[in-house]
């Protein structure tokens, strides 16, 4: 099976049409990582004035591939969302935050090897001037992956954006609903 051209894959990551929570949007890459690159960034926003989560998706791609890949492509992801104090109290949200990204990229059936990366909880109180300021909590997922193939490389994406639900909060959407587009 040969492996797509970058330009063939990034129009099927464009095709994607995420939720209508998220807002999606094609960034610069970073230049100097691979001779290929592209990147997404992605707010999850329950109100015109609340953002739920926000993300950054970058796809890596050198066909002579590097130390530390295992492969040609790597997946570079970053995901941080409010939660409640008392979820950022749980001693189990760092494993379950892991744990929704590894469930999210095999719900989407992908070949993935060389996974990496770090769950962090964040808790904010505000003191002084600051002190009428609620207090806040955030957890935020930094991971890497490399796919085994230039094939279904979209479906990494997916699994991303399904991650930044996860950790939005966002109710899943039954299957056989379809939903409505946002308006514009």
């Amino acid at each position: 099976m040969r492996t797509k051209a970058f330009d063939e894959i990034i129009a099927e990551i464009r095709a994607i049409s995420p939720r209508a929570e998220i807002f999606l949007e094609e960034v610069p890459a970073p230049q100097k990582l691979a001779p290929y690159a592209f990147a997404l960034t992605a707010d999850v926003e329950l109100s015109e004035d609340e953002d739920a989560a926000t993300g950054r998706f970058v796809l890596l791609h050198d066909p002579d591939g590097q130390d530390g890949w295992s492969g040609n492509f790597r997946c570079v992801t970053f995901v941080r969302a409010a939660i409640d104090k008392e979820m950022a109290n749980d001693p189990m949200l760092i494993d379950l935050g892991w744990t929704w990204l590894i469930e999210a990229l095999k719900k989407y059936e992908c070949d993935f090897s060389a996974p990496s990366g770090t769950v962090t909880r964040v808790s904010s109180a505000s003191f002084g001037t600051l002190e009428n300021r609620e207090d806040d909590s955030e957890v935020e997922v930094r991971a890497s992956w490399t796919p085994n193939s230039g094939e279904n490389i979209a479906n990494h994406v997916r699994a991303w954006l399904d991650l930044l639900e996860i950790s939005a909060g966002l109710p899943p959407i039954p299957a056989g609903v379809t939903q409505l587009a946002r308006s514009k």
